[in-house]
């Protein structure tokens, strides 16, 4: 394999995220969504998010990392805390432990998308990795995840890593089409 690298995006890189995160939908969601829904997302709606991610994130603990693999980007994780209004929602995932996180110690990983033509190479790993390591640095102590119930790569990725779905589920309207997430957590220390 080729020198495979994790490193902070930079706003020279916003179109190759757009570029990556839609046609890794097409590829990825193609059993979950129509391919009406599919072909209607485009790289140029999502740059402009994307944009503002890398230039002005809501929070110095807000993170777009990029995945490489010798000098081509190959996959990306955006993360940060809970949003204030979902932290008790968060904190139904680990009700069940003898200290529940403080306040404001949830990160939640937003996105982590690895072009599927780079698969399998432990660029995943890595971003989840690197991920884990800045939350943790960012004062997380525990971590969430919502990943579609169908996308059994992505399961297996965050189960490899130690991540377990929680019980909670929820369905998103994707242009008047439904598909389920489940939510994963973990522990960060």
């Amino acid at each position: 394999m080729a020198d495979a690298s994790v490193r902070p995006a930079r706003a020279a890189d916003v179109a190759e995220i757009a570029r990556i995160q839609v046609d890794t939908w097409r590829v990825g969601y193609a059993r979950l969504l129509p391919a009406e829904v599919l072909a209607s997302v485009a790289a140029e709606q999502a740059e402009g998010r994307w944009a503002a991610a890398v230039a002005a994130p809501p929070s110095p603990r807000h993170h777009v990392l990029l995945a490489c693999e010798g000098q081509a980007v190959v996959g990306f994780v955006a993360f940060g805390p809970v949003d204030p209004d979902d932290s008790d929602d968060a904190a139904g995932a680990f009700a069940g432990e003898d200290e529940p996180p403080a306040p404001g110690a949830v990160g939640m990983v937003l996105i982590l998308l690895v072009e599927p033509r780079w698969g399998r190479r432990g660029h995943g790993s890595r971003l989840l990795t690197a991920a884990v390591d800045l939350m943790r640095a960012d004062g997380s102590t525990h971590a969430l995840a919502w990943v579609p119930e169908a996308d059994a790569a992505s399961i297996s990725l965050y189960g490899s890593a130690g991540w377990e779905p929680d019980g909670y589920v929820r369905a998103l309207d994707a242009d008047g089409h439904q598909f389920r997430e489940i939510r994963l957590h973990t522990r960060l220390d």
